[in-house]
């Protein structure tokens, strides 16, 4: 049995954070929730709380990266100067993409994951697609590149939903796939789902999940082929959605309709399915969306970095989409910043303020994530649900003097003092107690970017 006494802690349902909270777990999961002041309280030995962990400020459940790209890491400060747009930003990716191996993508991906863990990240999805080596021949072991990423997330000690991404032609014309993105391809969707159905983990840590790249990745009549490899597995399965206008166009030039309206006649909208961006949706995309209860997966500052533009997050939750929040590219890992860019890009939008309650935009870097990666039983302080707790400090520069309702419009990755995932501490006083994340994130990514 492990016992931390919260000083503040965020419990489901509830619009505020309660004060004085016990929580206790084993066996990796959380066994009593007890708040400690107020009427009706019980009483707690005094032995209780002396083996108990104290836990000084915020704490909430793990939160939950729904969209991660590790390798991009190596990118940060690298593409922000300049102008251009996603498509130059993407030329220099692939150069990045072009120099790693197994051994260097798990040193990187180790690295971010552990980055991740820093700011409170207790579970990843990993949008997966650097499958084969650089020329597009396959490893021996086809699937070498995912066991790195799993891997990696073990040692950084958070879970992965390794999000196996079909990637197969380089436009939605059906242009074949050339260069750096040779790597990615499995020829057809036949072939991904052979490949992809050979890697089963059995670490507890990590499930293996389905993506569909975008719509310029693959063709429309294979779209149900990967779609309903997700339904007869019951895996997660996630799609770029409309990230830029550019797809909107292409897409309705190829096929006549929108990439949202070419998904769902193909079957690949759903309970199961989270459209990542969905930054351009027409008012009858952002209805399909919400009435077939497909999740959306907003990137904020990636989306912001990219000159993406902002999507109308409002009208998707009210549509009936439920949110979470990834960090894409990795310009930042920090959810709280991702969270608060939610309601704040909505006010630039509209111009208009108060779109998201404290207690929605947590809801989305918490629970919301974790069921868009399958994880359905994380997210939560409550009992059953998995042990996952971080706590945010209240004392520092950025959050002295904020109430705890507001900490999430206050603090960054910086103020995440206490990492637990599964019943076990990860982080303690904002270390990282397994991975020298600095120096490891600096090797790992000298060796990709050095001339």
């Amino acid at each position: 049995m492990t016992r931390w006494l919260a000083e503040y802690a965020w419990l489901p349902e509830h619009a505020e954070p309660t004060p004085d909270v016990l929580i206790e777990a084993e066996g990796g999961r959380i066994t009593a929730v007890t708040p400690l002041v107020g009427g009706g309280a019980p009483a707690v030995g005094v032995e209780v709380l002396r083996d108990a962990v104290r836990l000084p400020g915020l704490t909430l459940p793990g939160l939950a990266n729904a969209h991660s790209h590790a390798f991009h890491r190596a990118l940060r400060g690298r593409t922000h100067g300049g102008r251009g747009d996603f498509w130059t930003w993407r030329d220099v990716m692939y150069t990045v993409a072009a120099r790693l191996d197994p051994d260097s993508y798990l040193a990187l991906a180790r690295a971010a994951y552990a980055e991740m863990a820093l700011a409170g990240i207790t579970c990843v999805g990993e949008f997966h697609y650097l499958h084969h080596g650089p020329d597009g021949t396959p490893y021996a072991d086809p699937n070498v590149m995912s066991a790195a990423l799993v891997e990696a997330a073990a040692h950084a000690g958070i879970r992965i939903t390794l999000l196996d991404t079909a990637y197969l032609t380089a436009t939605v014309a059906g242009d074949p796939l050339v260069g750096p993105q040779r790597r990615f391809g499995d020829g057809d969707a036949l072939r991904w789902a052979e490949r992809v159905s050979g890697f089963a983990p059995d670490d507890d840590h990590a499930r293996v999940g389905a993506a569909i790249h975008s719509v310029r990745a693959v063709p429309a009549e294979q779209l149900a082929t990967v779609a309903g490899w997700a339904d007869r597995q019951g895996r997660p399965l996630h799609v770029h959605l409309s990230e830029q206008p550019a797809e909107n166009d292409a897409c309705r030039a190829v096929h006549g309709r929108t990439p949202t309206r070419l998904l769902a006649d193909h079957g690949v909208l759903g309970r199961h399915t989270t459209a990542v961006h969905a930054t351009h949706p027409t008012s009858a995309d952002v209805t399909l969306l919400g009435d077939s209860r497909t999740g959306v997966c907003l990137c904020p500052t990636t989306e912001r970095d990219l000159a993406d533009g902002i999507g109308p997050a409002r009208r998707m939750a009210e549509a009936g989409s439920p949110l979470s929040l990834g960090s894409d590219s990795h310009a930042v890992v920090d959810l709280f910043e991702e969270a608060r860019a939610v309601e704040l890009d909505e006010r630039l939008r509209t111009r208009k303020r108060g779109h998201f309650t404290a207690a929605e935009l947590v809801t989305a870097a918490t629970a919301a994530g974790h069921a868009a990666l399958g994880w359905g039983d994380a997210g939560q302080l409550a009992v059953g649900m998995r042990a996952d707790l971080v706590t945010v400090r209240l004392d520092s520069a950025r959050t002295a003097g904020v109430p705890p309702v507001g900490a999430f419009f206050a603090a960054g990755a910086a103020d995440v003092t206490h990492v637990v995932v599964d019943g076990r501490t990860i982080v303690a006083d904002g270390r990282h107690l397994t991975v020298d994340v600095p120096t490891e994130l600096a090797h790992a990514i000298q060796a990709v970017t050095a001339p």
